[in-house]
């Protein structure tokens, strides 16, 4: 039976260099699952820096909705990374998609029995300012939500600070 593990930080803490660095400990298959996508330059860069940082093993799924779907067609991995939620929820409301369904529908999948370890990266932003606007405190609250969600269904839960890994539950 596989293993889930949280992993949550600020915005550049380097906790998806922890979650590459832990999972490149494994041997066998690697799945990254990418939410991001290519909006615009700046962002298209930090996606190849991001791929860069892979060694030649990895396959690649970029999906930037439908994550359940694309997390289900790796059950059988040896080591998974869901990298991130938080630019997931973003993906859904830039859409005018309702999170809370699909919310649901991922974390059950993320719950399904599985071969491996499931790494799953996420920023932590509630410990900022409450923002000016109605759509980044939505933003703010629904991922929130799904990072509570996240963590509860988790076996592991580590939070990383100024690249220091802080196990939060184990």
């Amino acid at each position: 039976m596989g293993r889930i593990i949280f992993v949550t930080g600020g915005a550049r803490s380097g906790k998806s260099d922890y979650a590459l660095e832990q999972a490149d400990l494994a041997a066998g298959s690697k799945v990254f699952i990418a939410t991001a996508e290519p909006a615009d330059t700046e962002m298209a860069e930090r996606i190849n820096a991001h791929k860069l940082q892979r060694s030649s093993g990895w396959k690649a799924i970029e999906e930037q909705v439908n994550l359940a779907d694309a997390l289900a067609d790796t059950a059988n991995e040896d080591v998974v990374i869901v990298d991130c939620l938080t630019l997931w929820v973003s993906n859904m409301l830039c859409r005018e998609i309702a999170p809370e369904p699909m919310f649901d529908s991922f974390i059950c999948e993320m719950k399904r029995e599985r071969a491996g370890t499931l790494y799953i990266v996420s920023n932590e932003i509630g410990m900022g300012i409450v923002p000016d606007n109605a759509l980044s405190r939505r933003f703010r609250d629904m991922a929130g939500k799904l990072n509570r969600m996240t963590a509860q269904a988790a076996d592991e839960a580590v939070l990383v600070i100024s690249g220091i890994a802080l196990t939060i539950k184990s």
